[in-house]
């Protein structure tokens, strides 16, 4: 009796294996040599599960005729970095106040730290990684961010001063195309390079968004914390479209850090992107499943034809 349940359990586990396999097909072979950008980031980037889950995401994908572009982040372990030495972190619309020390520290954290760690992780797991920071090549030009608020007490707007925080003005996408087209899998550091030679830190979901649009990606991915973006009543939103993302914005759902998330996605979308969708970095393959699975998981947001 042991013998015959051991057996149907394995036919079991064979079944749902070719299921699974065959539920991927066609998705394997519609992204077949197509782009498909990840920002990777939260605790996807901190969990050791979850960091060699996510590698092997990647290393499957480009095996099958993927090619995956890794942008990270790393917030978390500047703020710690920051905290150890006394320095108090300050965000304004989910974007880091960055002057010259923390720069330097941002630098360090990045581009060595971090980047170099998910690289090898990659490598570790049968990839071909290439660590980057966008001063190099250079990547990524950008130049000083000009953060206009409006004025709560009048109706004006004013410029915030943000540091060396930075926008993207362009991408250079020859780099991209002989790395990712070729035999490597691409990690870049949101790092930017201004014309003057300052460093700039930039958001890492806007950079990877820039680099989607730039490579006319298939997708953009953005991981996060929860499950994508969520109604006040903790329901998950997808489908969403740019007027539904202006209500959201304009009600107070879309705030603090999932704004950089929102604003990327949309401006993707609309620059060509095939879809963009934030989803959540603490379930094992995340990506994975959102690539190769019928239901996909998170929050989808795509460009729809405005009607007259």
């Amino acid at each position: 009796m042991a013998l015959l349940t051991a057996i149907t359990m394995d036919s079991e586990k064979a079944l749902n294996i070719a299921h699974v396999l065959t539920e991927a097909l066609p998705y394997i072979q519609r992204y077949q040599d197509k782009c498909v950008v990840i920002k990777y980031g939260g605790n996807a980037m901190i969990d050791g599960v979850l960091k060699s889950s996510f590698a092997r995401d990647v290393v499957l994908m480009k095996l099958v005729g993927i090619h995956p572009i890794v942008v990270h982040g790393g917030g978390p372990q500047i703020g710690e970095y920051l905290s150890k030495i006394g320095k108090e972190s300050e965000f304004v619309d989910g974007l880091r106040v960055t002057d010259s020390e923390t720069m330097n520290i941002v630098e360090m954290i990045l581009g060595g730290l971090i980047n170099k760690e998910i690289v090898s992780l990659i490598n570790t797991h049968g990839g071909n990684a290439i660590g980057l920071s966008g001063k190099d090549g250079p990547l990524i030009h950008a130049k000083k961010l000009q953060l206009s608020r409006e004025n709560e007490t009048a109706d004006v707007s004013k410029t915030v001063d943000l540091g060396y925080v930075g926008e993207v003005t362009k991408i250079n996408k020859e780099v991209l195309d002989y790395l990712a087209f070729g035999e490597f899998i691409p990690v870049i550091a949101p790092i930017g390079h201004g014309d003057d030679g300052s460093s700039y830190n930039i958001n890492a979901d806007l950079v990877a968004g820039k680099i989607a649009e730039a490579m006319l990606a298939e997708k953009l991915v953005l991981l996060t914390n929860t499950a994508g973006l969520l109604a006040k009543s903790g329901e998950l939103l997808t489908g969403l479209d740019a007027n539904r993302v202006r209500e959201l914005i304009d009600d107070g759902t879309i705030l603090d850090g999932m704004l950089p998330k929102i604003k990327a996605a949309v401006s993707a979308v609309n620059t060509g992107v095939g879809r963009a969708h934030i989803i959540d970095g603490r379930v094992h393959h995340s990506v994975l499943l959102e690539l190769f699975t019928d239901s996909g998981i998170g929050t989808l947001i795509e460009q729809r034809e405005v009607k007259p």
